[in-house]
């Protein structure tokens, strides 16, 4: 199996968010979806995805875990849902990232297994004197500040389980303790955050407050707009977004203003009901138009040439 392909997913939804005043941080929204379904939406191919804290409604089906003790802190959390876990590598991300993206988990999975995908720096790490690579025990996120991000990983699940014994073995429990109890242990190699917003999270109402400016960003809102919709609607489709905006464009200018979301609807209409490449179609109604305005072009070119509007007037009595 492909070891991109071959991979369950933890997120940990827990915790008491004192910065925000207690609120359940996971729920809150940006662009009008919760912070945890962004950031199921960033692995959807994971064979088993648990998600670790209270209840609550998600877009995906996810498997549900508690700590123990309830409140018991990341490793007792991660304890929890690596008991759920059957793949070779976990993927383990806190549930609020409203920027994490399925490049970026492609990229630590590949770090993290090896995986030449990944291209140059995916993550071979040398031991000492081995005289080969290891790809040790996974790989985490790096900040654009140098800082680790353990909560935006991928970890070896045997590694993960090893750790986890070593921390109880040596204090009696996991509960309470920080999560570098357990990645001190671990070699992880380290991958840069290279669209700087993958790792930001939003522990404060600033925070929450910035990640739904940047959204609402010129260069930002249609394609958040897009996927917004998309989850709503509960379809996976590859929108060509730069394409519809022109074929509207045509539409509107060559044949009329109101044509242009009716000709985007049908569009999808025909691509939902006969199973056709919206790119294919997109570019048949753009053609359309074309034809359309051309012969209201040559019409109108063809009046003037006659010196009158083109139609035929009765001579008088």
């Amino acid at each position: 199996m492909n070891a991109l392909t071959d991979y369950d997913t933890i997120v940990l939804a827990g915790g008491a968010a004192r910065r925000l005043g207690g609120a359940d941080k996971p729920a809150l929204s940006v662009g009008a979806r919760p912070l945890l379904d962004r950031v199921l939406a960033a692995c959807p191919g994971a064979a088993i995805t648990v998600v670790v804290g209270p209840h609550r409604p998600t877009t995906r089906v996810v498997v549900r875990a508690l700590e123990d003790p309830p409140g018991g802190g990341p490793l007792a959390a991660l304890e929890a849902g690596l008991r759920h876990t059957t793949a070779p590598t976990v993927l383990v991300l806190s549930a609020d990232l409203p920027f994490l993206t399925a490049k970026t988990v492609q990229g630590l999975l590949a770090a993290a297994t090896g995986t030449p995908a990944a291209g140059p720096g995916s993550g071979a790490l040398g031991r000492p004197g081995s005289g080969a690579p290891s790809y040790g025990d996974g790989a985490m996120l790096q900040d654009a500040s140098g800082r680790d991000q353990p909560l935006v990983a991928a970890y070896r699940a045997e590694s993960l389980r090893r750790e986890l014994a070593r921390v109880r073995a040596g204090h009696g429990t996991v509960a309470g303790l920080p999560l570098r109890a357990l990645v001190n242990g671990l070699r992880l190699e380290r991958v840069p955050d290279v669209t700087a917003t993958a790792s930001f999270d939003c522990d404060t109402w600033e925070d929450l407050s910035a990640a739904r400016a940047r959204i609402r960003e010129h260069g930002n809102v249609l394609d958040e707009w897009i996927t917004a919709v998309k989850a709503e609607l509960g379809i996976e489709l590859d929108v060509d977004t730069a394409a519809l905006l022109d074929l509207a464009r045509d539409a509107a200018h060559g044949v009329a203003r109101p044509a242009a979301p009716l000709t985007t609807f049908l569009i999808g209409y025909a691509a939902g009901r006969q199973g056709r490449d919206v790119k294919e179609l997109t570019e048949r109604a753009t053609a359309l138009a074309n034809r359309w305005a051309a012969e209201a072009e040559e019409s109108a070119g063809s009046a003037e040439a006659g010196g009158g509007t083109g139609a035929e007037t009765k001579p008088a009595e």
